[in-house]
Parts: C-alpha cells; structure tokens; sequence
C-alpha cells in the first residue's frame, strides 16, 4: 500500500493472492469520483458479505449515467488484519475482489478504516465512505475523533448496520454524523434494502446533495440519507 496508510501491508499467502486479484481486475478508475467501501470481515459477517458482494453492483449502475464511479475495497478480519484494494472502476471487478475474501473471526477495525480513509483522502479527494458491519468493539470516543476530522475535510460517512443492536445503531449513527454523513439499518432478510441504500450513497459520491436531493424524489432510501444529512 502507498505510504501513509494505517493498514497493513502485503504479507501472508491470502493476502497477498487478494492483492494480485486486485491488480489483475482493477479498471483504471480516471478522473471518476472516488468511493471506499469498507467492509466487516470478521466471522459473523459471512452473511453480509455474501449480500453485499450480490448487491453491490448497483453502486456503479446508479452511477453509469453521471460519469461513473471508482471504488476502492477495504475490509478488516482476525485480530490484526485490515486492507485495501485499488480503486476500481466496474462491478465485476469489484466481485473478484470480493469473492477473493473470506471471513475469520476476530474484533472490530473500523478506527482503522476512519483513519486509512483520512489519510486516502490526503493524496486525492474522496467523495464519500460507505461502512457496513454489526458491531463497534472498539472506544466510541476515539472513533469519533477521527470522524469528526472526516467532517473538517467534507467526507461523509454512510454507516449501514445489519441487525436489532441499539449500542451498535447508536455508535454508527454517531459516526455518520460528525462526519456529515448517514446511517441507516438494514435485514439480511431485504436484502434489497443494502441495495438501495449503496445506490443513494453512490449517487451522493457522483453528484453530492443536489444529486440526492433529485434522486430523492423517487427514492425512499435517498430520501433516508438525505434526511440524515440535512436534518430533515
């Protein structure tokens, strides 16, 4: 990984075979808005990851339109392992990272992830982060001081939850907003919720608030986002 990241760099046999995948998929990204899409990898996730990996897609259909958009995977796992692909430009190649990755048990990263995407941000501009996962096993307080930082550099953060848990709703919709973003939860049992909601993030990443403003009109989840970040 580029200097200045906080994950980790290429090492063991999994992860250096992820990262050969993402160089052999990875469409040049250009000039397209750029999106890092962070995802739990720890065992309880499996389910998710599979949707996600399923629904994903429509990220870059939202987008196809209005110029496209460019994705770059970060997912954390087992107790010290947190990494991030290149920046791609399709859903296919964002698949093959995907499937390239299995869950393993471990604790939460997403400190990790705040600060790699601050730090991202710093060698080119990032429109938005989208966060899914479960739990939040690390200090609330810490997180929120790197996402108030993502706040100060205009980086929202689109936090997604799966499941009933009010702590961890309650954590995720703190960190969407200090940093100017939102949250949302979603059921593995609607899946076409995640769906809809990384379309309206994509679509914020493309085009910002005018753009989901627009999309709002026909879109309950755009409308859900919107709502979040505007106070509405």
């Amino acid at each position: 990984m580029p200097g200045g990241s906080d994950l980790d760099r290429p090492g063991r046999g999994a992860v250096d075979a992820f990262l050969e995948t993402a160089r052999r998929v990875a469409v040049p990204a250009g000039d397209a808005p750029r999106l890092v899409f962070a995802l739990d990898a720890t065992m309880s996730r499996q389910p998710t990851w599979d949707l996600a990996c399923g629904v994903q897609a429509g990220m870059f259909d939202a987008t196809a339109r209005l110029g496209g958009l460019a994705v770059q995977l970060v997912y954390f796992r087992g107790f010290d392992e947190c990494r991030a692909s290149r920046f791609v430009a399709d859903a296919r190649a964002l698949t093959g990272l995907m499937q390239g990755v299995a869950c393993l048990g471990g604790r939460t990263q997403i400190g990790r992830v705040l600060r790699h995407v601050r730090n991202e941000a710093g060698r080119g501009p990032v429109k938005a982060l989208v966060l899914v996962g479960d739990a939040i096993e690390e200090d609330l307080d810490d997180l929120r001081g790197v996402a108030g930082e993502l706040g100060l550099l205009g980086l929202p953060a689109f936090c997604f939850h799966e499941g009933p848990d009010l702590a961890v709703a309650a954590g995720f919709s703190e960190i969407a907003r200090l940093s100017g973003g939102a949250a949302a939860r979603f059921d593995l049992a609607a899946p076409g919720v995640l769906a809809a909601l990384l379309r309206a993030a994509a679509i914020y990443a493309t085009r910002g608030l005018d753009g989901l403003r627009l999309a709002a009109h026909e879109d309950a989840a755009a409308r859900r986002l919107l709502a979040d970040m505007t106070g509405g």
